[in-house]
């Protein structure tokens, strides 16, 4: 499967240079967050995004452009031709039939699209399925050491494979850690990705989480974008979204990508960019 890896200043930049890169179109790509950007954190600077955009398979591809030709085919004009009664009668009986199969056709066709849309690509930082257990590793201890240093109490455990490390941290401070819509832990990620990553020729992915904080923001972004985007076909007037990190605005352009009656775009400047959903 063909992808292209491009950074940027933000989820959405990168994206759009791996687009250019593949010379397609968001709705034939699935798209994955390596790395959100940051401006830095207690100095240390900041961070640009990193996404990974991979072509759909050539089957799906092929599925979605003959339903295409389905739905956009123009019917085309029939031939002028002097028939016999016989032949007419024939060829108006065929021509119905014509019609009734391709009308049958077409039905199915859309609905199919309707009762299998297509799915997304999860971009939340889920645990991966093949990790192995990790009792020492230097960001570890970095994370331990810094989570005394700030006087919590929290037990944390780490697995790995050979693309991406996992931190899982639990206890009674882990509402701390999280901070106001997790920007404590996006920290903490950055900063732990820095000592994983250090003089690494290979890039690694960092994934800290907390009371399996990160799945649970999906899902409530996810609520929030169908909700919001129900309001906006009813009252037919746009929504302003509140301002957003990038991976959190991405969750909500990739919930509604496929809406058929709304559509998502984002303006302003980060820390204050946010999200606008508005009708087609």
């Amino acid at each position: 499967m063909k992808f292209s890896e491009k950074w940027g200043q933000d989820v959405e930049e990168a994206t759009q240079l791996a687009l250019k890169d593949l010379k397609a179109t968001i709705d034939e790509v699935e798209v994955t967050v390596i790395e959100e950007p940051s401006k830095g954190f207690l100095g240390l600077g900041s961070k640009l995004a990193k996404v990974r955009v991979e072509l759909k398979s050539e089957k799906d591809k092929g599925e979605k452009e003959a339903r295409k030709e389905v739905r956009e085919e123009p019917k085309k004009p029939a031939k002028v031709k002097k028939k016999t009664t016989a032949e007419k009668d024939t060829s108006e009986k065929s021509a119905e039939e014509d019609t009734s199969e391709k009308s049958a056709e077409e039905d199915t066709s859309k609905k199919t699209i309707e009762e299998k849309p297509v799915k997304r690509k999860s971009t939340a930082a889920i645990r991966p399925d093949d990790l192995e257990d990790v009792s020492r590793h230097e960001a570890l201890d970095f994370l331990r050491k810094t989570c005394e240093k700030m006087g919590l109490t929290l037990e944390i455990t780490a697995k790995k494979n050979e693309e991406c490390i996992y931190f899982d941290i639990e206890g009674k401070d882990a509402g701390t850690i999280i901070g106001k819509r997790g920007q404590t832990l996006d920290a903490m990620q950055y900063l732990t990705s820095l000592v994983v990553n250090k003089e690494k020729e290979k890039y690694i992915r960092v994934v800290l989480d907390a009371e399996n904080y990160r799945s649970k923001r999906e899902k409530t972004l996810e609520q929030l974008a169908d909700r919001l985007a129900r309001k906006v076909v009813k009252t037919r007037r746009s929504v302003r979204l509140e301002p957003m990190n990038p991976y959190e605005r991405m969750v909500i352009h990739a919930t509604l990508q496929n809406d058929p009656k709304v559509k998502t775009r984002s303006e302003g400047e980060e820390p204050y960019r946010r999200v606008i959903i508005e009708l087609k």
